[in-house]
């Protein structure tokens, strides 16, 4: 059987902290948190493996250093307030749960919506709240978010969540002219202003929506 602590402590030492990761609470949340469950139970033994493993419905979990990257890339301070588009299996959310911060996570997939939200309950996660909706409108009773993280690729940076990231405020977001192969892209708006920088090749599965693909 898997040590899940060993592996969780050499998933952040191999595949995390030996990229460039340094942000202390990322690191932390990635020591503390089960991994192994957050996907189906036949991929627990290669939960802490280095990359991304399926989830159902056509959906993955996201490589470990991805989901590291995208979070030290956001830049949370405990007591902010988080938009997450593409809940998943629930373990980014849970990672910045971890962290500090009030997530609101939005899924389009039934399935995977009620299985994170029981995943979420039965580790009491309650700074997680949940709405099964198109991601790509964001979730606008809760706005204005001071971090947007979206864990799908679309063709462009969807409006809407643009319009409900706080100023100043970051965002973080696979974009790309094809599915599948994007660009990570972290938006910072200032000053009624939006700089756009990019931040390495990433494969996502598709933002699917209005908005979307």
């Amino acid at each position: 059987m898997v040590d899940p602590v060993r592996s969780r402590e050499r998933m952040v030492r191999e595949q995390i902290e030996a990229r460039g990761v340094s942000n202390p609470a990322v690191l932390d949340a990635m020591r503390s948190l089960p991994r192994h469950l957050f996907v189906e139970e036949a991929f627990a033994c290669k939960a802490y493996s280095d990359g991304p493993l399926p989830i159902g419905e056509g959906q993955t979990i996201s490589q470990p250093f991805i989901v590291a990257r995208m979070s030290e890339l956001l830049q949370v301070e405990p007591g902010m307030t988080v938009l997450e588009i593409g809940t998943g299996s629930g373990y980014q959310a849970a990672v910045l749960a971890h962290m500090g911060v009030d997530v609101y996570t939005v899924e389009r997939i039934r399935n995977l919506f009620f299985a994170a939200r029981k995943r979420f309950m039965d580790m009491r996660l309650f700074s997680v709240k949940l709405k099964l909706d198109d991601g790509t409108m964001g979730w606008p009773e809760h706005a204005p978010y001071d971090r947007i993280i979206v864990t799908a690729g679309g063709p462009e940076v969807p409006e809407p969540l643009l319009e409900q990231l706080a100023d100043p405020g970051r965002m973080v977001i696979p974009v790309g002219d094809s599915k599948r192969v994007q660009r990570l892209v972290l938006l910072e708006k200032a000053g009624g202003q939006v700089i756009r920088s990019e931040h390495g090749d990433v494969a996502f599965v598709d933002l699917v929506g209005q908005h979307g693909w």
